[in-house]
């Protein structure tokens, strides 16, 4: 099927590597999984979710961060690199002509820094939508929610595990129809 312009929206969650405190000498904060969940928005339902493993290269998984994310360093040391990785989100997602939305600007602001600091190409294209301040704005709140709350507040169930990068990007997903179905939803 040939893709229509607009139809389809990258929405995209991270997990990147972290400590109860500072980072460890020389080490420094990295994606280490790319959750991705495609929606239609004509037909206004996920339609694909994907899972991208990253093998950090300045930074270890700390106790705290399997904690967190389930993720251990043995599975992310048989992730892809992170430019491998930006690699595939270009070809197989068409991220660089796509809208993509994330919750919050964390996951832009890190894809930015690290292909900087990598010197890799930015895998999106320029049409980035912040969900979270999409939702705080259609549900009329003074603060914007993480996402468990939100889910929360737009009466949607938590599906899988929270900060597992491709549950989290599901999550999202669903908000993101909710503004939709709310009529709120930006024009990308």
């Amino acid at each position: 099927m040939k893709e229509e312009f607009g139809r389809l929206l990258n929405v995209v969650d991270v997990e990147a590597t972290c400590w109860e405190g500072q980072p460890p000498p020389g080490q420094m904060s990295e994606i280490i999984e790319i959750g991705l969940c495609v929606v239609d928005t004509v037909a206004r339902e996920r339609v694909a979710r994907q899972r991208m493993l990253v093998r950090p290269a300045r930074s270890r998984i700390s106790g705290f961060c399997t904690e967190l994310t389930g993720l251990t360093q043995s599975e992310v040391d048989a992730g892809v690199t992170f430019a491998e990785a930006c690699a595939l989100l270009a070809r197989d997602q068409r991220a660089g002509s796509r809208a993509w939305a994330s919750w919050g600007d964390y996951d832009r602001k890190q894809f930015a820094l690290q292909c900087e600091r990598g010197n890799t190409r930015y895998p999106f294209s320029r049409r980035h939508i912040n969900a979270k301040a999409e939702f705080t704005r259609s549900h009329g709140l003074t603060k914007r929610p993480g996402m468990a709350r939100a889910l929360h507040v737009a009466g949607l169930p938590l599906a899988g595990r929270h900060h597992s990068g491709v549950d989290d990007a599901w999550n999202i997903g669903a908000l993101v129809l909710d503004v939709m179905r709310r009529g709120d939803w930006p024009a990308t």
